[in-house]
């Protein structure tokens, strides 16, 4: 009897997980419909490399690797070659730490001009992109 229990417990365990999942997905989906644009981060690429959006609308990054960590940053300090990075007069740098896979990151961008990006574990490797922001 005991075994019986033990397994329905472990069952039961497993389907709340499943559940616990779901409210996450609808939430990105509320995320990426409310983003000015949305970029995807797998193996060494932004995807698109390059978004236009207008001053105050927010872009969103989601890794869609299996595997790998990304980061979206846009600091000079953090970066190893200068032409990696790229802000505005006025604006300040940002970086959204390790992404693991599936995790998401939104930043609203203020101020306009091009901001260019890249990934601190594959900056080498020419994982980098742009973001033009208009008036």
């Amino acid at each position: 009897m005991r075994r019986a229990y033990g397994y329905g417990v472990l069952l039961l365990s497993a389907m709340g997980l499943v559940g616990c999942a779901q409210p996450g997905a609808v939430e990105k989906a509320k995320q990426s419909s409310t983003a000015g644009a949305v970029v995807t981060m797998n193996g060494f690429n932004y995807a698109p490399k390059r978004v236009t959006i207008k001053t105050g609308q927010t872009v969103q990054w989601t890794n869609t690797d299996a595997i790998l960590k990304h980061t979206v940053t846009a600091d000079p300090k953090l970066a190893k070659t200068a032409s990696s990075v790229a802000l505005p007069a006025g604006a300040m740098p940002f970086d959204s730490g390790m992404l693991k896979p599936s995790q998401t990151f939104m930043y609203t961008f203020t101020t306009p001009g091009t901001y260019k990006y890249f990934c601190i574990p594959h900056e080498r490797m020419g994982m980098v992109g742009e973001v033009e922001v208009q008036p």
